[in-house]
């Protein structure tokens, strides 16, 4: 048990800023605590601390090491919990990835409630419009819309995405519908820069292909859908963007016999995260959340 007392001593240091307010707070000497991180730093062969008469701050090693180690003691005492009570509430650290535009529109309301109903639980949550390998990347679970798998690392699908062109009727009016893909070239298109300017059909004669040079290129699709609403362009967009556009009557479909290809969203764990009761219940929540049907079907109906 002394590495995981070192560990703790390591995470209050941290947390307070020097040894005498992790002292103070953990109810131990100062010397005591100076001679668990000394031993932690002897064993992992890192220094962890920068060291003054005045501030103790993390080197950029123990920086990069903070995540993994608070995960590491939450486990355990979610291990010991668990074993002492299986009707404790949930405690500890989530450390999620989500995507930027779904996550403002959607997810964030739905990680609130999860935490409403879990207020002994912290999360982080880090936006980024990339595939990511969570195991990787120190995240308990990551919510994705790229085929991008991992080994080591379980995919649970949530809904499928079903991406579709449309623009303004005033865009439509001035320039024209395009019959087929490669007339997207004689026109303005706005690109998704994460998922690059080669666009994919499926239409009457099989799949087809078309290289756009977008007008607009950016890596948030809030920023693609106010374009498109100001009729500057064509754009390809997830459906939780188009939905209320096309509702209102805001956005008209464009290249109706042409789809393009449906993705999923997906949360993705790493294995070893799979058994701890805190992750297991936010994968278990997400999953109720986008059941029977993702949460802006509503507004297309």
């Amino acid at each position: 048990m002394d590495a995981l007392q070192n560990l703790r001593a390591f995470l209050s240091v941290a947390e307070t800023g020097s040894f005498s307010a992790a002292a103070r707070r953990s109810g131990l000497a100062t010397s005591v605590l100076t001679k668990r991180v000394d031993q932690l730093e002897r064993a992992v062969k890192i220094r962890l601390f920068i060291r003054t008469t005045r501030t103790v701050t993390l080197t950029e090693a123990g920086r990069r090491w903070i995540e993994r180690v608070r995960s590491l003691v939450a486990d355990f005492d979610d291990t010991m919990r668990q074993a002492a009570d299986t009707e404790r509430d949930l405690e500890g650290p989530i450390r999620v990835k989500a995507p930027t535009t779904l996550t403002v529109l959607y997810l964030a309301d739905m990680l609130a409630r999860f935490q409403t109903l879990n207020p002994k639980l912290s999360m982080e949550i880090v936006l980024a419009d990339r595939a990511v390998n969570p195991a990787d990347e120190g995240f308990d679970l990551a919510i994705a819309a790229f085929d991008a798998t991992f080994s080591e690392v379980i995919d649970i699908p949530l809904c499928p995405l079903r991406p579709m062109l449309c623009a303004s009727p005033d865009y439509v009016a001035r320039r024209g519908a395009p019959a087929h893909p490669r007339d997207l070239m004689a026109h303005d298109t706005l690109n998704f820069a994460p998922t690059g300017s080669i666009w994919s059909f499926n239409g009457p004669q099989g799949p087809t292909t078309v290289e756009i040079n977008p007008r607009i290129s950016a890596n948030d699709g809030q920023v693609l859908l106010r374009a498109a609403l100001a009729g500057n362009g064509i754009a390809l967009l997830s459906e939780y963007l188009t939905a209320p556009g096309l509702v209102t009557g805001e956005l008209v479909p464009v290249l109706k016999s042409y789809q393009p290809p449906e993705r999923w969203v997906k949360m993705l764990i790493p294995e070893a995260r799979m058994q701890v009761a805190r992750i297991s219940a936010l994968a278990q929540f997400l999953k109720e959340a986008f059941s029977p049907s993702p949460p802006w079907a509503a507004t297309a109906d």
